[in-house]
């Protein structure tokens, strides 16, 4: 097959990249690859998953921000159905971009994924009437060290795209980041 070549687009946060499949479409249909290790490797991220998940939201439902420390997970996100805000923050002790976030629309159109290091938390928001939005994980879940930073952390300055989201008790009363205790957090680098 020729044709579009799958792409890397690094964003404001060291490691944290947009996937750009190659894509091949015809009046049947579409293609493209979600994952292939050796042509991800070539692009800098050697992941091994161990888990995927699949998770469907209502417009406006806002999922994080999450992150596992230990056994912390990188994860490779993007969308099946509909569009979702999407947000990776640096919260490795330590890292000189601590605190800083990175936002990227995953749509069912642009086919693109995010691929989230271990050492950031990770959230989004629905901004369709729905979204079915798939992740690889390179660790397990673990309800041990599941755990989370507030949506609206104003030291985080994130421009979510909804006022007031739909949230889980969870990330209802999740902490500011500076509320969470040092060894809490991943260490850089991670």
């Amino acid at each position: 097959m020729s044709g579009p070549q799958l792409k890397r687009i690094d964003t404001g946060l060291p490691g944290c990249c947009i996937v750009e499949p190659a894509v091949f479409g015809d009046a049947r249909g579409y293609f493209y690859e979600s994952f292939h290790a050796e042509k991800f490797a070539a692009l800098g991220i050697d992941a091994r998953f161990v888990q995927s998940n699949v998770s469907r939201s209502a417009k406006g439902v806002l999922r994080g921000l999450h992150y596992q420390w230990p056994h912390p997970q990188g994860k490779l996100v993007g969308v099946l159905e509909g569009e979702v805000y999407d947000v990776a923050v640096d919260i490795r002790r330590g890292s000189p971009t601590f605190g800083r976030s990175v936002a990227v629309m995953l749509t069912a159109e642009n086919k693109r994924q995010f691929w989230i290091p271990e050492g950031f938390a990770h959230g989004f928001c629905v901004v369709s009437e729905f979204a079915t939005f798939v992740y690889q994980c390179t660790a397990l879940y673990d309800r041990t060290a599941d755990a989370g930073v507030r949506w609206n952390d104003a030291r985080l300055a994130i421009d979510w795209p909804v006022a007031e989201p739909l949230l889980s008790e969870k990330d209802k009363v999740a902490p500011l980041l500076a509320e969470v205790p040092a060894e809490r957090l991943p260490p850089y680098p991670a």
